[in-house]
Parts: structure tokens; C-alpha cells; sequence
């Protein structure tokens, strides 16, 4: 499930053989019982983060899409990723970079076909390139860091759908 380390955000899909009003329900009885981890439900969207004293800067936190297939079953679709201001951050640089590539290259490509000296423009296109390629680490490094939470974020979602180790009181979902 976690062995893909090219992408940063990893992503991996359920099918499961239960209503997904049932299992929005489980997650949010869940979150009134637990306090190992904080549990947000919006609709059919749920987050799971690591609590506040765990968390650091590259804290991973588990996002779930629930998706109805038909009146008895659903698609639970998850995908970890950074805290999403840390993400934003990650992705405005690498655009940022981008662009200045791009601006940097049209400077280098004027001053050519004017004849002017090229230094500069070379210089600052190696640079950008190396920020680039450090952007790049920075967030294998960051995803390396948050494993040990995705994997525990994952084996806590995995104890809510399967229901084998939370025994809900009073839930309407019992049979």
C-alpha cells in the first residue's frame, strides 16, 4: 500500500459491502468514543490527523472520500498527504520555481539573440534547477518522515471498517 516512492501523496481504494450513511456513522461515533487521533467528518469526506503533540511540520493526515456505488455498498477512496498548509506551501514553491525557469529562460534566449553576455541568466537557471531538484527531496524526505503516521492513520481506519477492535454503545448500526 505505501511502496510507491515516487508519489508524495499516496492514495489506495476499498470497496466495501455496507451503506455509506453506515459508514460516515462509524467514523463519527468513533470520534465521540477515541482520543488517539482527531477525526473530522464533513459530509462524505473524512479527515484523520495524528493529535496535536505528535504532530510535526511533515505530519501526514488521511483524507477519505466516500463514494456510493449502490444502496449496499460504497468506495471508500483515501489519500495521505502533508497538513494542507503545508502542501499549499509545497506546491506554490515549485510553481514559483517554474515560473521563474520559465522567465529566466526567455532572458537567457533575448540576450542571446542580442548578443549580449548569458552568465547571469545560466547562472540563475542552475540555481532554479537546483532548488527545483531540492523541492523535490525536501518532500520525499517529508513523506519518509510522516510514514510511521500514514501507517498508523491507515491501521486506525482499518480498525474503524472492519469494527473489529471499537465496540460502538447503543450504535444504530449494529444489528
Amino acid at each position: 500500500m505505501l511502496s510507491n516512492e515516487i508519489v508524495l501523496r499516496p492514495r489506495f481504494q476499498m470497496e466495501l459491502e455496507e451503506p455509506c450513511s453506515q459508514l460516515v456513522m462509524k467514523f463519527s461515533e468513533v470520534k465521540e468514543i477515541q482520543n488517539r487521533f482527531i477525526i473530522s467528518c464533513v459530509d462524505d469526506h473524512i479527515f484523520i490527523k495524528l493529535p496535536k503533540r505528535e504532530q510535526h511540520f511533515w505530519s501526514p493526515q488521511l483524507h477519505l472520500e466516500i463514494t456510493e456505488k449502490d444502496e449496499n455498498s460504497c468506495s471508500l477512496n483515501g489519500f495521505f498527504g502533508p497538513n494542507p498548509t503545508v502542501w499549499t506551501m509545497f506546491m506554490f514553491l515549485h510553481v514559483a520555481v517554474g515560473i521563474l525557469f520559465m522567465v529566466d529562460l526567455t532572458w537567457l534566449y533575448s540576450n542571446y539573440n542580442l548578443g549580449n553576455p548569458i552568465t547571469i541568466q545560466i547562472i540563475i537557471a542552475v540555481v532554479l534547477v537546483l532548488a527545483w531538484i531540492l523541492l523535490y527531496f525536501a518532500g520525499a524526505m517529508g513523506k519518509k518522515k510522516g510514514k510511521p503516521g500514514m501507517r498508523e492513520l491507515y491501521d486506525f481506519m482499518n480498525e474503524i471498517v472492519e469494527n473489529s477492535k471499537f465496540q460502538i454503545p447503543n450504535s444504530k448500526t449494529s444489528p
